[in-house]
């Protein structure tokens, strides 16, 4: 398989790296945030403000919310996803195995697969390794992934080990299949393999080893960021990243906060989603290089300084705290876009910030300092 991840530059006194991901729809610059679009839209965002604002250059679709809403006869008559929803730039879908256990109803697991009930209508359903591959070559996304069962937490070790094994036999017919079967579209997709194994770090190394012996373009990790203390991520991260091919983009799965982010780019992770920079956005809380805002404090009311002077979003430079705290507590839609584009704007802005502070060296020494300032309330 011909390289499609090249590491252009490391840091001297940590793991973080910065790459560039070849996909069929563009290139990728690592690190990189990926906004989460979970039904072919992140909400209530405009694709012209994901491109020039936001700078998105991937998003997130899921397989789970998709298939059951529009379907994939409507997504394929329309020509794949991208053409669905008039976005260029590389897509990524997940798998819907974390919705299936984290949404659905009645859910029943069998080696040969996941049954289950739809939240939506309550109508049945059946995700196998395989066609889940097959739903994801008809939305043709550049990179898919295989299916798996996503632990809770906390999980005991009985359990995750059953369900590693089952994760693992699924991922072995996933690959099989993904071999087997051409591209409906005109071009070439990635398959990510996805390490699982709770808090286990014995599980989380078998994990490990069984992705990266798949041969797949890249891998990612999930299960974390389910509740686990911070720490505990961290330590996984770092012993999955012992095992996991440095040549292959690293992909950490539902992660997280500012601080979160930092932490594992210092530890090697090279791609991130998450729904926090939307959702908390429409909840009215902002994320800035000095601190997390909470609109709402009355103390906001008439502080009619831009929401963030130094944001990277014209929005984040030309609307007051006043301003935008007016419309959250007044329900207005707009005050729910405004902060959800800052809040982007600043995830994106902050990985491609860690990308130079790698380029040039100094990325730890960066890193130790924001970290104290994203932590603060304001």
């Amino acid at each position: 398989m011909q390289s499609i991840f090249t590491i252009q530059a490391k840091d001297k006194e940590s793991k973080a790296r910065a790459g560039l991901l070849r996909t069929a729809h563009g290139d990728v610059p690592t690190p990189v945030f990926m906004p989460v679009g979970t039904a072919g839209t992140v909400k209530g965002i405009l694709h012209r403000d994901l491109a020039e604002d936001i700078n998105a250059r991937i998003i997130l679709g899921n397989t789970y919310h998709l298939y059951l809403r529009p379907g994939s006869d409507v997504i394929r008559k329309a020509g794949g996803l991208h053409r669905f929803m008039s976005w260029e730039r590389p897509v990524l879908t997940d798998s819907g195995g974390y919705q299936i256990f984290s949404l659905a109803a009645n859910i029943k697991l069998t080696p040969e697969g996941a049954a289950f009930r739809s939240h939506i209508d309550g109508s049945k359903h059946f995700f196998t390794p395989e066609n889940v591959i097959d739903i994801q070559r008809i939305f043709g996304a550049d990179i898919i992934m295989a299916l798996d069962e996503c632990t809770p937490y906390p999980c005991d070790y009985r359990y995750a080990r059953k369900s590693l094994n089952l994760t693992h036999a699924w991922l072995d017919r996933a690959v099989e299949h993904f071999r087997n079967t051409p591209p409906v579209w005109d071009y070439e997709q990635l398959l990510f393999p996805i390490v699982q194994g709770s808090t286990f770090d014995d599980l989380r190394k078998i994990s490990a080893e069984k992705a990266a012996s798949a041969g797949m373009a890249g891998n990612a990790i999930g299960g974390l960021s389910v509740g686990e203390p911070a720490e505990e991520m961290y330590r996984i991260i770092e012993t999955v990243n012992e095992i996991l091919p440095e040549d292959k983009p690293r992909y950490l799965m539902g992660v997280g906060t500012p601080v979160n982010i930092l932490e594992a780019i210092e530890r090697g992770i090279d791609m991130f989603d998450c729904v926090m920079p939307t959702r908390n956005g429409r909840n009215g809380m902002l994320f800035t290089g000095k601190g997390i805002i909470n609109i709402r404090n009355k103390k906001w009311t008439n502080d009619h300084d831009p929401v963030d002077p130094e944001g990277k979003s014209p929005v984040s430079r030309r609307y007051s705290k006043a301003y935008l705290r007016h419309l959250v507590i007044s329900g207005e839609i707009l005050g729910a876009q405004i902060a959800s584009i800052h809040n982007l704007s600043f995830y994106t802005g902050l990985v491609e910030e860690a990308r130079r502070k790698i380029e040039e060296g100094n990325f730890r020494q960066w890193k130790q300092k924001m970290v104290k300032s994203l932590s603060e309330r304001l």
